[in-house]
């Protein structure tokens, strides 16, 4: 019902309101800085004459979702007394329910003849639908047939969102306004079209930023600074410092180059060139990354948790390694977001590969980054064999020393008889390919915290990546297989 209703209360307003709802913004030069985090900082100067003493302005056009307690405005010679925020913008449902105690005209057309009808009509309620009043008659007012006529916009309902601002002048004048405060409702991420070329061992990358305006409001022609980071928030009394824990994959590795960029304190900023008008319920796209050729490589990964053994071959993840160095790589500083990879396939024609995210990455960092799972290359890791340690080949005793109550430190020794196991681990690593490949096999859960977990023997040597995971780098040849033989000593 409410949404027939809104064409015959538009059209009914007065002609001053009809005018200042379809004019253009009030808004001045404005400039966004908006970050990743559902924020933007909102500049907007504005040129206006302030009369001396106590005034009421008013400042149509911010956004709607806006947060007042952020704002600040700077006149010279004025000082704020008092601020509001009219968010009660106008819409049909506002309209009518803003209308309740007031008498409108119902206008009814007959479907036969085309006559119009008017009654004056008491508006007694507007909850799930309109109740009126028509003379002696109570009517809920149908949803096809009739339209309402308002004399006018009731008070406190806008066409636009406001900030009402009482200012008190010293020195009076036309000067500019600078009108600054945060909102919500905005956002931007990063986008990676990457076209990797396997047999040269290059990528070429195209970076795209995708910003968002889910505000309410349209800001035409703005300079507009986006900020890669997060800055931090309070929520509640909450500080909102979660941060998910991303999959670690062998080859990662932070950067130590300063890229050739505007810094915000520990935070880079990406400036979209000229004027741009952000459009409310619009998503835009700016290029600022474009590389071609930089060294890529193809590498195969996998991971096995402890004491998996499984009955069946698993695929090793497909990884792309590259890197965001000055010499030899992207040469940039990346902002967080999702790197698409895609590959020429016989014909020529870019095919998509895979995808994944990364985080905020410095220039000089080492990328790698899982696109999917290997069809050719598969990896059966199986328990062999677990069986007990005899304390005595692993530890017997355990050496203290003591001193109590200032006397000269003493040695103490303790029998302490402990349980442990060593387990013979084998990967079967197979390649379909017509080419040799080399798979990353990594085996996880050695720690458990108590760091001293052993390999006393491995058919090919292996690296210690952590206390937790050791990484060994397994040839295979093209169209065979490779075993790999470890044994482990832990205390479980």
């Amino acid at each position: 019902m409410r949404g027939i209703l809104v064409v015959a209360c538009l059209a009914a307003l007065p002609a001053p309101a009809i005018a200042q709802s379809l004019s253009g913004s009030a808004q001045g030069d404005v400039s966004l800085t908006i970050y990743n985090n559902d924020l933007a900082l909102i500049q907007d100067v504005r040129q206006m004459a302030l009369p001396l003493g106590r005034t009421r302005q008013e400042f149509p056009d911010v956004s709607a979702a806006i947060r007042p307690e952020t704002v600040t405005l700077n006149a010279g010679g004025t000082g704020i007394v008092e601020q509001n925020f009219d968010y009660d913008l106008l819409t049909p449902e506002k309209l009518m329910d803003k209308a309740v105690g007031q008498t409108v005209t119902v206008i009814r057309t007959n479907p036969a003849t085309g006559t119009e009808t008017r009654e004056s009509a008491l508006i007694l309620a507007n909850n799930g639908g309109t109740v009126v009043r028509i003379g002696d008659r109570i009517e809920v007012l149908e949803r096809y047939g009739a339209r309402v006529v308002f004399p006018s916009l009731p008070a406190g309902l806008r066409a636009r969102p406001t900030l009402s601002v009482t200012l008190d002048t010293t020195a009076p004048g036309a000067r500019p306004v600078t009108l600054n405060y945060l909102s919500r409702g905005f956002g931007w991420k990063a986008d990676y079209v990457a076209l990797f070329d396997e047999t040269a061992g290059k990528i070429d990358v195209q970076g795209w930023i995708t910003l968002t305006n889910n505000s309410g409001t349209t800001f035409d022609k703005a300079k507009v600074l986006l900020v890669a980071g997060s800055v931090g928030q309070e929520n509640n009394g909450y500080n909102q410092t979660y941060r998910p824990q991303r999959a670690v994959m062998p080859g990662n590795s932070p950067g130590t180059q300063s890229a050739n960029r505007e810094s915000l304190g520990d935070f880079y900023v990406y400036p979209i060139a000229g004027r741009t008008t952000v459009a409310n319920a619009q998503q835009k796209q700016v290029s600022f990354l474009d590389v071609a050729a930089a060294p890529a490589a193809k590498a195969y990964h996998f991971r096995n948790g402890w004491l998996q053994s499984q009955t069946e071959a698993q695929s090793a993840d497909t990884v792309l390694r590259f890197s965001s160095a000055r010499e030899g790589g992207l040469g940039d500083a990346l902002p967080a977001g999702t790197v698409r990879v895609y590959m020429r396939d016989a014909r020529g024609q870019p095919q998509f590969i895979g995808e994944n995210t990364i985080g905020h990455t410095p220039m000089g960092s080492s990328l790698a980054l899982k696109t999917g799972e290997a069809f050719d290359v598969k990896v059966l890791p199986v328990v062999e064999k677990r069986e007990r340690i005899d304390s005595g080949e692993w530890e017997r005793t355990v050496r203290y020393r003591v001193t109590v109550n200032g006397e000269p430190t003493r040695e103490v020794t303790v029998d302490q008889a402990r349980e442990f196991w060593r387990t013979t681990m084998t990967y079967k690593v197979t390649n379909a390919r017509a080419v040799p490949v080399t798979v990353e096999v990594v085996q996880s859960g050695l720690d458990n915290w108590w760091h001293d977990a052993r390999v006393p023997s491995e058919s090919i040597k292996g690296t210690q990546r952590s206390a937790d995971e050791r990484i060994w780098a397994v040839p295979v040849p093209a169209n065979g297989n490779t075993t790999l033989t470890v044994q482990f000593d832990t205390r479980y």
